[in-house]
């Protein structure tokens, strides 16, 4: 095996396999399971760089009036805008790490399912990988409800020349559609405020935060329709997690629950 199926493949594999197991043999609960647990696992890389968006969502103000005062001269913008994030302890770039690190996830997990659930040898393709504490001796159960995790969830229409997605990988879609408007109304008054003032230092931030509002669920259909279903699943329950844990730290639009509690209060 070479270095990216012992760091990456081996351990997840054996990981869905431990849930499987678990779960009785659901490899729906299964995926769900190492989702959550994944999910967990990141927490120590993800909340700091929630925290680190919050905090920039509360310095916006200053950081208007910095665009404002530099306005002719970026490289002092630069500056002001560098030993502001300093002054606050916010890194800019730390909202970067989680997607990379999703990202490569995601590739990992996709190729274990192209692995773990092929057509026809399956179980030989498994147990190339897996420990032998967690070898599987008879059929793996790809079902969950009604889907067949191995396949896409579709449904063929013979007068198109592509297939429409299946009712599971629309309420995913839109689950992510979901996750990504809780942000929506801090991103539309960043995007306003990066409008009124020359300055471009932020504007790709403010780009990316709009364009993620239909990016991820655009991603989740093409993925669905190309892909098999238990990587949906697991896109899904990433997502829902996510929402959770967006929620709590900043709550529907930018503003955390005991936050906006406060707010009303004063």
């Amino acid at each position: 095996m070479n270095i990216w199926e012992v760091i990456f493949l081996q351990p997840l594999v054996n990981a869905l396999l431990f849930f499987y197991n678990l779960f009785f043999h659901n490899l729906g609960l299964a995926i769900i399971g190492l989702t959550i647990a994944l999910k967990l696992i990141l927490v120590p890389i993800t909340l700091p760089s929630m925290r680190s968006m919050q905090k920039m969502k509360e310095i916006a103000p200053e950081l208007e009036k910095l665009k404002k005062r530099h306005k002719d001269d970026k490289t002092k913008l630069m500056q002001a805008q560098a030993d502001l994030y300093k002054q606050h302890g916010i890194n800019p770039a730390a909202g970067c790490l989680p997607q990379i690190v999703q990202l490569v996830l995601l590739i990992a997990l996709f190729q274990v399912f192209m692995r773990v659930v092929p057509a026809g040898d399956a179980i030989d393709q498994i147990n190339k990988l897996a420990y032998d504490s967690l070898k599987i001796s008879n059929h793996l159960n790809t079902h969950f409800f009604s889907l067949d995790l191995t396949k896409p969830d579709v449904v063929p229409v013979p007068e198109l020349p592509f297939p429409l997605p299946g009712p599971f990988l629309i309420v995913a879609a839109a689950l992510q559609f979901l996750s990504s408007k809780m942000m929506m109304p801090d991103a539309q008054k960043a995007q306003k405020a990066a409008e009124k003032t020359p300055g471009q230092a932020d504007d790709f931030a403010t780009a990316m935060q709009s364009q993620m509002l239909y990016m991820f669920p655009v991603l989740t259909l093409v993925i669905g329709i190309s892909f098999a279903s238990g990587l949906v699943l697991y896109w899904t329950a990433l997502s829902v997690a996510q929402s959770i844990q967006q929620y709590l730290i900043s709550g529907w639009g930018g503003l955390s629950p005991w936050m906006r509690k406060a707010k009303l209060l004063s």
